[in-house]
Order: C-alpha cells, then structure tokens, then sequence
C-alpha cells in the first residue's frame, strides 16, 4: 500500500485547475472525485496554468497530480499513474471515511483505499496512460462534443463529470455497505451454535462464512418466514459442507414437515443449498436435521447437487 494511504493529506483548497478541450475518463474522474469531497469547489478548465494560481492544480500543469512529464509516478506493480489515480493516492482515505468512520471500522478505510485504486481506478488510469482501452472510459469519452457539434465542451464536461459522480458514489456506498455486512455476519458467527449462523437481517454472508467453521446461514426471508442456506466450501463452487437431505428436495410443502419431522418447514430446493420455514426455529431445526442426516450417512462434506446460479439467485 503507498504510503499516502496511511496520511492525513492537507484540506482541498475551493479552486482547482484541469485541462481544457476534449476530457477523459480520467480528468472527468478526478472531478467527480474532488466535487464528492468538497462540493463548492470551483473547477476551471483551460490550457495553461495561470501564473500564481493558488488553487488545486490536475491533469496539466506538471505538478504532483499530472502524470504527461517524465519521471511520472509508477505504482509498484508496474501500473503508471493517472490524475484519478494520483489523486486517490492522497485523498482515498477521505472518501473512505465518509462510510467507513474510523472509530467504527478501524483501519478499514486505508484497506479499502488501497482495493478500490487496484480494482476501480488502476485499469481506468492503465487506459489514460496506454491507449489499452476501458468500456467506462469510452462511454465516459462518449460524452465530448461531435466533430462537427456545436455544443459547448465544458458544458459536456459538466454532464460527464455528473454521470461520474454517480458511478463513483455507487461504487463506494457498495464498499461501505460489504463492509457493514461483514461486521454484522462476524458478529452472528461469534453467537453461532454447531455451525448454524443465525443472522437477525440479511447481509451477504459469503465472505465471512466460506471459510469459518459454519455450515449454514439462517435469515428472514423477503418472501415472508425464514431461510436458510447451506455454506459453500469454496468460493465459486457449489459443493456445500453440508447439503440439506436428498429426501427433502423438490418436495411440496405438504410432504416437507412429514419427510423432514420439521412442523413448518415449507421449500427445500432441488439442488439441496436452500430451504424455507415459517419461523426462525423451523430454519434453524431444518439445518439440525441436515447435520445428523450427514452424520449418520458418513459422506462427509461436500456432498450433494451442485447449481451455483440458483444458489447466487436465491441469495440475491
């Protein structure tokens, strides 16, 4: 991680600086960013740095956060920065923050930061710098006048730089949202019984119960009652640690609570990772069953059907 992340970078002064004429993904990010830090900022575009500008300087100019002179920052991984990129290098944890406050996700920000610049903003700055080709950066590109167009270029750049921000705002509210989920599936784990992780709301709980000890996630149903899902043993694979019985799947909800001996379970689906119940109890008996019908088989984890797109469906 570059050692900016772990900064407190000085305040973004109410003016800025970028280049005039056709825009890119990259000065038009870097906007997007600085008006999400600081929305009165006044940006300015134009070819030349005037002469004793005290603004925020990007994209032009040969400062710290242009990358066109020689000797231009490279990451450590070969990457060359961008503006967007040398911009988030200093003010990454900032935007972090807005979700993520320290106080309730410590260090959190500065490892996020440093994610978001290698999956976001690394190929966006790549296309900058190369030419390599990005579809955001195109359609972001899309935005520049025609040719033979009348419109006005910083007016353009003003409708880019909108769209932007709202890729940019979404993109971080799911970071700050994995987050939150992540501390609240890590707080049922620590309250789980024999593998049962029962989790009071749904949160995505895969990153956090694929590779603990868990067998199964109990969550209140948007169809009304409660589920409840086998674990994965790995990411991307659907094989579960411990498949609810074969007896169970695809049955009606009147042959379930005979076959099953669980009063008010109602779905168990054919491919053995999900079933439903009409209370928390009836889930959470559901996964016993599933585990003593393991144990007395002997097939040990892994059995069972796999259907790894209807499980990301039933999930979602």
């Amino acid at each position: 991680m570059e050692g900016e992340y772990a900064s407190r970078p000085e305040p973004i002064p109410a003016r800025a600086m970028t280049h005039g004429g056709k825009f890119h993904a990259d000065d038009v990010f870097s906007t997007a960013l600085l008006r999400l830090l600081r929305p009165d900022i006044r940006v300015r575009r134009g070819f030349r740095v005037p002469e004793g500008f005290d603004g925020l300087v990007y994209d032009i100019g040969g400062g710290r956060f242009d990358h066109h002179q020689k000797g231009a920052p490279v990451r450590e991984n070969g990457t060359p920065y961008a503006a967007f990129g040398l911009l988030w290098r200093v003010y990454g944890v900032c935007a972090m923050e807005r979700g993520l406050p320290p106080d309730r996700f410590p260090g959190a920000a500065e490892e996020e930061a440093a994610r978001f610049d290698e999956k976001f903003i690394q190929p966006l700055d790549r296309d900058d710098n190369t030419g390599c080709g990005h579809a955001l950066a195109d359609v972001v590109g899309s935005f520049n006048p025609a040719w033979d167009g009348e419109e006005l270029p910083d007016r353009c750049f003003e409708e880019a730089v909108a769209f932007a921000g709202v890729i940019l705002q979404k993109r971080l509210e799911v970071v700050y949202a994995s987050r939150r989920a992540k501390a609240l599936v890590e707080e049922a784990l620590a309250r789980a019984e024999d593998g049962v992780v029962v989790l009071e709301r749904f949160a995505p709980w895969k990153g956090v119960l694929i590779p603990s000890g868990a067998l199964f996630a109990v969550y209140p149903s948007q169809r009304g009652g409660w589920s409840a899902q086998g674990v994965p043993m790995e990411n991307g694979n659907g094989a579960l640690k411990c498949p609810f019985p074969e007896a169970w799947a695809g049955r009606t909800e009147q042959e379930l609570p005979g076959l099953s001996g669980v009063a008010d379970l109602t779905f168990c689906h054919n491919n053995r990772f999900l079933v439903s119940a009409r209370t928390k109890e009836g889930a959470v008996a559901a996964c016993r069953a599933a585990q003593k019908e393991q144990a007395g088989s002997g097939k040990g984890d892994g059995a069972g059907a796999e259907n790894p797109e209807a499980e990301k469906a039933a999930e979602g």
